[in-house]
């Protein structure tokens, strides 16, 4: 770890708490980390490096996401934080910088963004104090900002939003090491990989593992919204469909090949996140 990280990490918060007013957040509420558990990055799952390392790390560190790759330096995740975080990033290595999640104010099952993933580390009551929070996401370039001792207002803004059920989120922005055996209440996952490889990995995290409802949706009902992320990921939705349901699953078999492009797969993720909880 660099000697600089605490500072880096200091002037960052403080930054931010600079923007931010209004009262605490419940301390009832939890940061989760939505993520696909199966995807494969350097010959291993997500998960399998999670086991080995110990700790979860921003795509800077990784080259992989599942919103936009522009974590580089003069990439715009690398702007938006320069400007979130009053430049004290700027200089910082990639294993310095924070990792991101959402406020799970609606105490969802499925975490708080599921848009990025399943799968979700619901962070514990000590990572709080870790975390920064923006609404909306900060690719919009938000102005509204919190920390633990003053988010509300933002838990406020996003109920009164009505934005789409996949964009209604408060960012959380998780600064310092996310250690799976210190910050980690649970790992969350979708029971389409029970007596899977991505059980098995996950039963070698030091952390708890729990289940969500699940994700599973018809072709039938995949149909009923062309215009949501476009005609042509209903048809490939159709494509990948096995007896006429598809699940995240199912979808991560179809990224392993490497015969879709990554960004297809996405939106087809979009489609079933949005319309098969």
């Amino acid at each position: 770890m660099s000697a600089d990280l605490p500072q880096a990490r200091t002037r960052a918060l403080r930054h931010v708490a600079s923007l931010s007013t209004g009262p605490p957040l419940d301390p009832s509420l939890r940061v989760t980390l939505n993520f696909h558990p199966d995807r494969v990055s350097g010959g291993r799952t997500v998960l399998e490096r999670l086991a080995e390392d110990g700790v979860y790390v921003s795509q800077f560190v990784t080259g992989t996401s599942n919103g936009g790759l522009t974590a580089h330096p003069g990439g715009d995740r690398w702007r938006w934080e320069s400007r979130i975080f009053g430049g004290a990033y700027d200089s910082a290595s990639a294993h310095e910088r924070p990792v991101y999640g959402a406020l799970d104010f609606r105490r969802s099952p499925y975490g708080a963004a599921p848009r990025f993933g399943s799968a979700h580390f619901r962070l514990s009551a000590e990572a709080m104090p870790l975390a920064t929070f923006c609404y909306p996401d900060s690719f919009l370039e938000p102005s509204d900002f919190g920390v633990a001792a003053t988010g509300s207002r933002l838990v406020a803004l996003a109920e009164a939003d009505g934005r789409d059920a996949l964009d209604d989120y408060i960012e959380a922005q998780v600064h310092g090491p996310v250690r799976l055996d210190r910050h980690v209440e649970a790992l969350v996952l979708d029971p389409c990989f029970r007596d899977t490889a991505v059980e098995r990995a996950a039963r070698a995290l030091p952390c708890p593992v729990e289940w969500h409802g699940g994700f599973r949706l018809a072709t039938e009902e995949l149909r009923r919204h062309p215009g949501y992320r476009g005609p042509e990921y209903v048809e490939l939705g159709e494509a990948l469909a096995v007896e006429g349901f598809f699940d995240a699953r199912i979808i991560g078999e179809a990224a392993r090949t490497g015969r879709h492009d990554p960004q297809d797969l996405k939106r087809v993720w979009h489609c079933l996140a949005r319309f098969g909880r």
